[in-house]
């Protein structure tokens, strides 16, 4: 019987002689199986927890940003635990094996890119005699070919559209059509941006009553922006080289930008209404031009001048380095917030200002989240219902009943052999495989 002491003795370990191997050999076998185990339980909760937006009360951009910073899980790794969480829902007979600690992480991690209702049962039934290397090895190559079954690539060319729309509550509909090929590179380059934000802070958007929208189509849209963003900087061929962002202009009278109603206007340039609050974010790191008015008509137009300086802003930049909020490692994109905002009498001044990224500072603005000056120059982040936002999480020792215990008490029966494949390492056909594979799919369609 295995078991995992979060506190082992170690001293008293080295003073034993050394074990055969085949002991040792065995329990690494047994304990691997007891982690598949676990890790299904801990990934449905997972599943729950995300499903239920339990990670949004703070202020973090998705289940996969909360678990990296509740649970120290790199964010790549995080975000795949939650895909594989998600995918266990819809597959039982996957989810029975992974219970039982028959098919290890690995294993179900693989089969899940690639099942569907009418393949699982035999992906599991591969997967219980493949080894980790051969089932991985087997779906990649079944992935392929299911991409090359059809051919209409004359047919998506002649398809291929774009078109938009604005909506009536300001924001902006996409729908576009490409070929496999364009589409592929859309999303490389898409998953390239998030990825990279992902390291960081994986973000989403919230709606105007501030439930949070679908997080993977939310992510894939702060993605497209990002990609935007890049080609306006220089970064794809033809665009402009200054390096300047794309100009964005908004129109807002200085009562509505201090106040909590429009008072005359608060628009952009195309007409599409902004929340006063809005209008405070994009201002809190903009450019600003003065410009005097009577009934309607200029009297004078000021000069444009930035809300924060240069010099002021690499202060920023060296102080906070990168997004401020707590659990947020986000260093690109981020905006100078202020405080107190400039139009409510805040000073334009280090102590005033504070670095977050883009998903943060429409938190703090639109989401009901605040910061405020702390003690000795900190800062304390609240949550909507006013509680403090930590900046990290507690930590607290283990406790309970050894993992093999609870599994006993579950009605598990885990063994050194659970775990293993049923054939002995044997060359596996790939081709017949994959052939029945694709067979099973066409005939369940």
């Amino acid at each position: 019987m295995c078991s995992l002491d979060p506190h082992p003795d170690h001293s008293a370990e080295a003073s034993q002689p050394a074990r055969p191997l085949e002991l040792i050999e065995r329990e690494i076998c047994e304990l691997a199986a007891h982690l598949a185990a676990a890790t299904c339980r801990w990934l449905l909760l997972v599943a729950e927890f995300d499903e239920r937006a339990g990670w949004a009360d703070w202020g973090v951009c998705s289940c996969a940003h909360w678990l990296s910073w509740r649970c120290s899980i790199a964010p790549r790794s995080a975000r795949e635990h939650v895909r594989v969480a998600r995918a266990l829902t819809q597959f039982p007979e996957v989810r029975a094996a992974f219970a039982t600690g028959e098919l290890s992480y690995s294993k179900v991690r693989a089969i899940t890119r690639v099942a569907t209702a009418e393949t699982e049962s035999e992906l599991v039934e591969m997967a219980r005699h493949a080894t980790g290397g051969q089932l991985d090895r087997l779906v990649r190559l079944y992935g392929t070919a299911l991409a090359a079954t059809t051919d209409q690539a004359a047919q998506a060319i002649a398809r291929r559209s774009l078109s938009y729309e604005w909506e009536d509550d300001g924001s902006l509909s996409l729908r576009a059509r490409l070929p496999a090929e364009d589409g592929a590179l859309l999303l490389a380059a898409l998953q390239a941006a998030e990825e990279s934000a992902a390291r960081e802070v994986e973000a989403h958007t919230t709606t105007a009553e501030g439930e949070y929208a679908p997080r993977p189509a939310a992510r894939r849209a702060d993605a497209l922006v990002s990609v935007a963003r890049a080609a306006v900087s220089g970064g794809i061929e033809g665009a402009s080289q200054s390096g300047a962002a794309c100009l964005l202009s908004v129109h807002v009278d200085a009562q509505t930008l201090a106040g909590e109603h429009i008072h005359e206007r608060s628009e952009l340039e195309q007409g599409v209404t902004l929340a006063p609050e809005t209008a405070r974010r994009l201002s809190c790191d903009g450019s600003v031009v003065r410009i005097l008015e009577r009934d309607g008509r200029p009297l004078s137009v000021g000069r444009r001048t930035r809300t924060v300086p240069p010099a002021l802003r690499r202060a920023l930049q060296s102080r906070d380095r990168g997004c401020r909020f707590p659990g947020c490692t986000h260093q690109r994109h981020l905006h100078a917030h202020h405080i107190q905002h400039w139009a409510r009498g805040g000073p334009t001044a280090l102590a005033n200002l504070v670095q977050l990224c883009s998903h943060h500072h429409r938190l703090v603005h639109e989401g009901g989240f605040r910061v405020e000056s702390g003690r000795a120059g900190g800062l304390v982040f609240r949550r909507p219902d006013g509680s403090p936002i930590p900046a990290a999480p507690a930590l607290g020792r283990a406790r309970g009943a050894a993992l093999a215990e609870r599994h006993g008490a579950l009605g598990l029966f885990i063994t050194e052999d659970t775990c293993r494949p049923r054939s002995a390492g044997d060359r596996l056909d790939y081709s017949i495989a994959i052939d029945a594979l694709i067979a099973r799919k066409r005939r369940a369609t």
